[in-house]
């Protein structure tokens, strides 16, 4: 690994900043700072091993957006109070560093979905998405109608506050919050949870991650939201067509255990159990 950096990103929060210094100081000619704001993916250095996030999943999120396409592993250090995408803590940063520079480490793979928005026959939205892409009826606002399509096929007509469409990675994100199923991320699959459906039969949804599902919202009311990973929204007009499926995009997260996932799971879930 020689003559090769770590790329850094650091949450705009004091404690990271502080974590950040130190690190930077230990590494020195070794990492490089990267400012997601300012900066652009074509400008990212070729020599990165990784990119160490310093932050919550908010932060790591839109790591995975800004990278796109680039296949450079990112690390999650978990600062917040929940994290799922962080795998390591902060206590043990310095010897994950050291771990990333042998080599001594695995990467999991996370698909992404590609989500794209045609009004009046343009395509006005091409996005992927590493959790989800949820449809929201503003406040107060009447019911929504997603009438959900699955290669084609006519499924159902979703009325409810809103729909959620995510991957197995934000099955533990809003869609969980929503009363969607915990889904491993090596299950090849696509969710689809109701918000606070009208009728109680609609329940959440497993389809297979081939499928592309195409959403109408002709019905629903004006002032309809799209929101990406929970960052980005759009306004969306009920005769917009959204189309959604697996993006030929994914992202690498680095690993130190071969059941770490389960670890993060019960230790953020708080699941108790009488065995460790």
């Amino acid at each position: 690994m020689e003559n090769q950096r770590i790329g850094i990103v650091i949450k705009n929060e004091a404690h990271a900043q502080k974590k950040a210094r130190e690190l930077i100081q230990m590494l020195k000619d070794k990492c490089v700072v990267i400012d997601t704001l300012v900066e652009s993916d074509t400008h990212l250095p070729d020599d990165l091993i990784c990119i160490i996030v310093l932050g919550g999943d908010g932060t790591f999120l839109s790591v995975s957006r800004f990278i796109g396409n680039k296949k450079i592993p990112l690390m999650g250090v978990k600062f917040g109070e929940v994290g799922f995408l962080a795998e390591t803590t902060e206590e043990n940063l310095y010897e994950a560093v050291e771990a990333v520079f042998k080599g001594n480490y695995n990467t999991r793979e996370r698909t992404k979905l590609n989500i794209k928005v045609i009004r009046k026959g343009k395509q006005i939205i091409d996005e992927d998405v590493l959790n989800d892409a949820v449809i929201n009826k503003a406040a107060l606002s009447r019911l929504a109608s997603c009438a959900v399509y699955l290669d084609d096929t006519y499924l159902t007509t979703y009325r409810a506050d809103g729909l959620i469409v995510a991957t197995p990675t934000g099955s533990t994100a809003y869609s969980l919050a929503a009363g969607g199923p915990v889904v491993h991320p090596a299950v090849p699959s696509i969710i689809l949870t109701p918000i606070c459906p009208f009728t109680l039969t609609n329940r959440p949804l497993l389809i297979p991650d081939t499928t592309r599902v195409e959403i109408r919202l002709e019905g629903s009311p004006e002032d309809m939201i799209l929101t990406l990973d929970g960052q980005e929204g759009f306004e969306i007009d009920p005769r917009d067509k959204i189309f959604i499926k697996k993006s030929s995009n994914s992202i690498k997260i680095i690993s130190f255990e071969d059941q770490s996932y389960f670890k993060v799971l019960k230790t953020r879930l708080k699941w108790s159990g009488g065995r460790s």
